[in-house]
């Protein structure tokens, strides 16, 4: 446990290089290849790579990532929460609320995972509202509503109003500030760099993956890790792990997010660390009751209509 708890500072600060080099260069393929094809691509790319700074967020709140608490927060909020308009540090307790009550009625995540299996019919309508960018816009809103004061924040679809009775001008400025202020100027830095290096019409392509290909991201790796369990109650029986290609890993399973059920049964062990505990528990048997799939597409399979695993 001591060594898989062990933080290396060289290996976090090459994942999250590596995290932002497939970044520069999907902005750089349309730039240098401007067309349909190459923009869809960088859409797709990009959409992965927003997925990937959601993941360095989650990384961070579990002080998982860096052995300076200090630094792991300044990656996490200006590299990873930032860039996609969220708040590492207010996500840090909401987070936290997840592992505690995984899969059971007061989990904040359980709207993200709960209503599969459903219909082929069903799913590819939940896909078109992503990839058509009508997910996106609402999660959009959602999220400046939630950092101007007026949701409570909750990133798991749960709508809950803030009373905005007896409340002053000055508070909601003080509030907007707080919370949009670090978002806002990571993606006025990013807008800023674009314009430096090369055009900044490529800014747009961040927004049109937030919009869509990072909704549908989402919603993969949210089924793949939490939905069509066979015991929602169970600690060992909630969660999936689940193996990626390299074009999932790009897709899905940024910083081995798909080791999901190493990640809940120990939440310090480091992104990097996790390979290496898989095989360690599964060589001693784990995975002849733990949930295990051998790619994304299966899980996909799972979610539109196949029997529950372990029925």
């Amino acid at each position: 446990m001591k060594q898989l708890l062990q933080k290396n500072d060289w290996l976090a600060a090459w994942e999250v290089l590596l995290h932002w080099a497939w970044i520069a260069g999907a902005f750089a393929l349309v730039y240098i290849w401007p067309n349909v094809w190459t923009v869809l691509v960088s859409l797709f790319v990009l959409g992965g790579k927003q997925l990937a700074c959601a993941i360095l967020m989650h990384d961070t709140s579990h002080q998982s990532v860096f052995s300076s608490r200090r630094l792991n927060d300044l990656i996490g909020q200006w590299l990873g929460a930032y860039p996609v308009f969220n708040n590492m540090k207010r996500y840090r307790p909401y987070h936290f609320k997840h592992h505690i009550s995984t899969g059971l009625e007061d989990d904040p995540d359980l709207l993200l995972t709960r209503g599969y299996p459903t219909s082929r019919r069903s799913m590819f309508r939940k896909l078109f509202r992503d990839l058509s960018g009508q997910t996106g816009i609402k999660a959009l809103i959602g999220l400046i509503m939630m950092h101007l004061g007026y949701l409570e924040y909750n990133l798991g679809g749960q709508v809950v109003r803030v009373s905005r009775k007896d409340r002053s001008w000055g508070e909601f400025f003080r509030t907007a500030a707080h919370n949009l202020g670090g978002p806002l100027l990571a993606n006025l830095g990013l807008l800023g760099l674009l314009w430096w290096l090369a055009s900044p019409w490529l800014y747009l392509l961040w927004i049109g993956a937030y919009l869509t290909t990072f909704q549908f991201s989402l919603r993969i790796r949210s089924i793949a890790e939490h939905s069509v369990v066979p015991d929602p109650t169970d600690p060992l029986r909630n969660t999936r792990t689940t193996y990626a290609n390299p074009l999932e890993r790009l897709l899905f399973a940024p910083y081995h997010v798909n080791y999901h059920l190493e990640h809940h049964m120990m939440m310090g062990v480091p992104s990097y660390q996790l390979p290496r505990m898989h095989k360690l528990i599964k060589a001693r048997g784990f995975y002849e009751t733990g949930l295990l799939e051998k790619n994304y597409w299966n899980v996909v399979k799972l979610a539109v209509g196949a029997k529950t695993p372990g029925n």
